[in-house]
């Protein structure tokens, strides 16, 4: 089902011209029009999805697999040594429809900005927040559609 006034929803459904890289029947992937390097690629459910909270579980497996497939050609595509797989979800999300970046990289690249500063917890402050988590994601200290035994647990010396 597509959303009408949405620019990913058009290149769907063929009537926003993209550079499609995969188009099968759960997702799509295509060159973003502003890539960060060359190569740079989007990857979308074709379904209209706001964010990743709104994504059913049927298109998780789907919409990974395309992420991965795109991120294991870059390599040969473009020449990179590598890639960096992103996703906003509202806050610098640009178009209102689900989407994993796929961009190259290469050591030495200058990519930077991305990622802001980086801080320590407090004393106690984890274990709070570990035990928060869980409370507020779902029952039985799980996350909500995730299996039995996967969970939020502190993890020590991870930074």
């Amino acid at each position: 089902m597509t959303q009408p006034g949405c620019l990913f929803c058009r290149i769907v459904d063929g009537s926003e011209p993209a550079h499609v890289i995969v188009d099968d029947q759960h997702t799509m992937a295509f060159l973003d029009t502003r890539p960060v390097f060359v190569g740079h690629a989007l990857v979308v459910p074709k379904a209209h999805v706001g964010t990743l909270l709104d994504l059913p579980a049927e298109l998780m497996a789907p919409l990974l697999t395309t992420a991965q497939r795109v991120a294991a050609a870059m390599p040969l595509a473009v020449g990179s040594t590598g890639t960096f797989v992103a996703m906003n979800n509202v806050i610098s999300q640009s178009v209102a429809h689900l989407h994993l970046h796929v961009v190259p990289r290469r050591k030495g690249d200058g990519l930077r900005g991305f990622f802001w500063p980086r801080q320590r917890y407090a004393a106690g402050q984890a274990e709070q927040t570990c035990q928060l988590l869980p409370r507020r994601a779902g029952p039985d200290r799980r996350l909500t559609g995730v299996p039995p035994g996967v969970g939020v647990h502190s993890v020590h010396g991870t930074s």
